[in-house]
């Protein structure tokens, strides 16, 4: 069985899921599933589409702030 399918799956759920977090305003949640949908599409060798999710979502947290695992994580998904 190809991975294809399943991987089109997940694409799917992490779209919902986008979708739910940018209806109730939850910026965390938000990232969250951008970047599980980066990871995905990384792993798939779609690194700009991977870019292209995450960037944005980081671009809301202000740079000095503390920054929780979450965020460095998708710092360094991003610029990669």
């Amino acid at each position: 069985m190809s991975p294809e399918p399943d991987a089109a799956k997940a694409e799917a759920h992490f779209e919902r899921a986008l979708g739910i977090a940018r209806k109730q305003k939850a910026k965390s949640w938000e990232l969250r599933a951008a970047m599980s949908m980066a990871r995905l599409r990384r792993d798939q060798g779609k690194r700009d589409l991977a870019h292209d999710v995450l960037a944005p979502v980081y671009g809301w947290f202000h740079p000095r702030a503390s920054i929780p695992p979450i965020l460095k994580e998708a710092k360094t998904r991003s610029t990669h």
